[in-house]
């Protein structure tokens, strides 16, 4: 009786495998075995940034604005070649084009450049050869949108005039002593000698030891304070593969649901809706600035507090979501993580043939806090602790049983999934068994670890199903109160 149950176990953990790496497409599954490869990134060092607020005069100020400025100009008229480049060539054949306007042609520009127009010999040439990086970097961006099918994206904009342009320092044209941080600059005062531009940085690092590879100068443009972002190289653990893994799925709901492949405990945060709390006082506030003239004194004091109040939900996003992704990588066993990869953007994407979208939840999702960031702080934690973050297509995740692999169309309000096999269980927790599994099953497609990936795979379903199986040898029945429910933070 055991060992009919064995094998029948044995085809039925081969067929959810077949079924779930069937799903992925053959660039999704080019996309995985690419990253369980070793990687140079691997050793590499991480690169960190600090963000820190400075405090210049009125005369310091004056010299930011004025070396901002040429900045801005620099990046319009090199923004209006290129735009006139894509308008007259975008229509024509590859073979028929004019050569492309690319960084390294503009850089050559800006000795003739400096000749004309004296008043940009007054920036660090540092400065002016990494704004038009940025804009070379923007223009990039916007034709990959292009290449994989967003027709309706536009070129990048010109920066308006009261628009304080970024200063980037690259490696060099700034001096770190302990705290304080000085930039070079060739901008004459009224008195005809330099204004030094060096500020004291209240901070707990001491940069004077570390290899700072890029300073950026900037202002945030709502509350019109001056920061400067330092980014320095930091040594990490070499990481690896212990055996043990976590798979994470992240939804509106929940952040994080999550399952490891040693115990088959399952995690589950839910998502601190700020918006629950903000959006109410947002649409009310929004409502009496708009009743207001545009521009008045009344629609400007309205507008200030709206500033604020999306500012403060902003950041409570922000700060749960470190808070909960330092714990997971502080928590955690497993040296390898997945993750589901996916964006809002393409969540709330209107399907073809859909009338009509789903308002609600699409702003449910972007008002959630970013997905995409909350992997992004999830990767880099994981590179300081010597682990690794691997992301995973979700394709069909919340379709298929994660006991039986039988696909099956859900709604968004089906929270918890009813088998025919018996299986009732959460719906974001048999999506994150299912990237696991598929993970897994990954593993044992591979050359060098084919019998691992079916061993822990095998492994995995008998901890997970078998401890809660029934004598047929389908799993119980289960509520999502049975799961054991651990809220992070």
């Amino acid at each position: 009786m055991k060992d009919n149950q064995r094998t029948g176990n044995k085809r039925l953990t081969k067929k959810v495998q077949k079924l779930l790496v069937d799903d992925l497409t053959k660039k999704e599954l080019a996309k995985i075995q690419e990253q369980l490869k070793p990687s140079v990134n691997d050793i590499k060092p991480v690169l960190l940034t600090c963000k820190l607020k400075i405090h210049p005069t009125p005369e310091q100020e004056e010299v930011l604005w004025k070396l901002a400025e040429n900045c801005r100009l620099l990046y319009n008229f090199a923004l209006k070649e290129r735009i006139e480049w894509f308008n007259s060539n975008k229509e024509l054949p590859q073979d028929k084009r004019e050569k492309q306007i690319r960084f390294a042609s503009q850089c050559k520009q800006l000795p003739l450049l400096k000749q004309k127009y004296p008043n940009y010999k007054q920036n660090y040439s540092k400065t002016l050869q990494q704004t038009l990086k940025c804009l070379d970097a923007n223009f990039r961006s916007f034709y990959a949108l292009r290449r994989n099918g967003y027709k309706d994206a536009n070129p990048p904009r010109y920066k308006g005039k009261n628009y304080f342009t970024t200063l980037q320092y690259n490696q060099i044209g700034f001096k770190v002593v302990k705290n304080k941080i000085t930039f070079v600059h060739f901008y004459p005062s009224k008195e005809e000698t330099n204004i030094e531009l060096s500020f004291q940085l209240n901070n707990k690092f001491d940069f004077s030891n570390r290899k700072i590879k890029h300073i950026n100068l900037f202002q945030n443009h709502k509350t019109k304070e001056f920061f400067v972002s330092i980014v320095f190289e930091l040594v990490t653990p070499k990481y690896y593969d212990n055996g043990i893994y976590q798979a994470i799925d992240q939804g509106v709901m929940n952040l994080v649901a999550g399952v490891n492949s040693h115990a088959g405990k399952t995690i589950v945060t839910k998502n601190y809706r700020t918006n629950k709390y903000w959006q109410p006082k947002i649409d009310e506030l929004q409502s009496k600035r708009d009743h207001c003239k545009r521009y008045s004194n009344r629609w400007f004091w309205y507008n200030e507090k709206l500033v604020k109040m999306k500012r403060k939900e902003a950041n409570q996003n922000k700060d749960f979501q470190h808070k909960v992704s330092k714990k997971i990588i502080t928590n955690t066993k497993a040296n390898t993580i997945i993750i589901g990869d996916l964006t809002s953007k393409e969540m709330s994407k209107k399907k073809i043939g859909d009338k009509k979208s789903d308002k609600s939840l699409h702003r449910s999702m972007h008002n959630s806090g970013s997905i995409a960031r909350f992997a992004r702080f999830l990767t880099y934690k994981a590179k300081i602790a010597g682990k690794k973050v691997i992301r995973i297509s979700e394709r069909n995740t919340t379709k298929r049983c994660s006991f039986c692999g039988q696909k099956k169309n859900r709604k968004l309000s089906e929270r918890v999934i009813k088998c025919d096999c018996g299986l009732i269980i959460d719906r974001d927790i048999n999506s994150a068994i299912n990237i696991l599994q598929r993970f897994l099953a990954v593993i044992s497609l591979s050359q060098k670890r084919p019998v691992t990936g079916q061993r822990l795979l095998r492994e995995f379903r008998q901890t997970f199903f078998a401890k809660n199986s029934c004598e047929n040898g389908s799993p119980s029945h289960r509520t999502r109160e049975d799961f054991e429910l651990k809220v992070l933070v």
